[in-house]
């Protein structure tokens, strides 16, 4: 059985969903005015900006852990490719900045993103991709599919219908 999460967790991820819809107008609006490449560079220009600043008024608050080889534990090393997150971030901005400014608007970008995202994921587990366990989707895995395809499908071909 899955780990559901408490209520912060829960609340944390609606309010990155929240965050994640704001970004992607803000970009496809930076995007529609001055291309979706400066979209995607000011994005994360402002993001280093606003990392480096929370990093320097943090700074000196957390208490620092002993080394892991001090409790016996080992040093765990983050994979080369966990450095490439900046990159897929990059090509997501420059491509939703152009996917919100079409016909699919903000509603349709974000609805097959998810799709995207979930068939993604089903993938990386099913395979064991970035080190993650393999797992064999089963039906709610498929169910949880077929909604989220169904329901983008209504976002997109009924946007904008009178009731």
């Amino acid at each position: 059985m899955r780990n559901e999460g408490g209520p912060l967790a829960i609340a944390a991820a609606l309010g990155t969903g929240a965050l994640l819809t704001i970004m992607v107008q803000f970009n496809g609006a930076l995007g529609a005015a001055a291309g979706p490449v400066f979209s995607s560079w000011a994005a994360h220009g402002t993001g280093t900006l606003a990392a480096t600043a929370l990093l320097l008024a943090l700074r000196g608050r957390r208490r620092r852990a002993p080394a892991p080889e001090a409790v016996g534990a080992p040093r765990l090393r983050a994979p080369l490719w966990a450095y490439a997150g900046g990159l897929s971030g990059a090509l997501t901005v420059i491509i939703t900045s152009q996917a919100v400014n079409s016909g699919l608007g903000l509603a349709g970008t974000l609805a097959l993103g998810l799709l995207g995202q979930v068939v993604f994921a089903l993938l990386a587990d099913r395979f064991g991709w970035f080190g993650l366990p393999s797992r064999r989707p089963d039906r709610r895995d498929g169910a949880a599919l077929l909604l989220i395809l169904s329901g983008s499908a209504l976002i997109i071909l009924f946007a904008g219908a009178e009731p």
